[in-house]
């Protein structure tokens, strides 16, 4: 037997008809990019924080559009679990990532700590 194509994810359909233009149509995915463009910018600009958390919110939010919404277009890259899951998980890391970043963490946790004085790092 020979393979000839692959089947598309399910859930790949435009979310709305021919009608309307390509950015339209593909709103859900243009969304995301456009709340990921601006966490980069925030980011550039020197909000730090700010900036990286709307990325891993933007992520975040491909991860619920993907979950909710039958078409969600090129938003569909593989299976519904997969791309909710990987969406996800990378959001979730973005996000916690940047909540402990240093100088001056957003959010404390004890094991950094530990794991730091182990490499010889004083405690805070």
């Amino acid at each position: 037997m020979r393979t000839t194509g692959t089947l598309p994810p399910e859930g790949s359909a435009a979310a709305l008809d021919g009608g309307h233009p390509l950015p339209v149509r593909q709103w859900p995915i243009t969304l995301v990019l456009a709340v990921a463009v601006l966490g980069l910018a925030i980011t550039f600009a020197g909000g730090f924080k700010v900036g990286l958390l709307t990325v891993g919110g933007s992520l975040l939010l491909g991860a619920v559009l993907r979950l909710v919404l039958p078409e969600v277009g090129m938003l569909a890259v593989r299976s519904r679990f997969t791309d909710v899951t990987v969406l996800s998980v990378l959001g979730a890391v973005i996000v916690l990532l940047t909540l402990v970043a240093q100088p001056d963490p957003w959010l404390q946790l004890p094991l950094l700590d530990n794991i730091g004085q182990l490499i010889g790092r004083q405690r805070h």
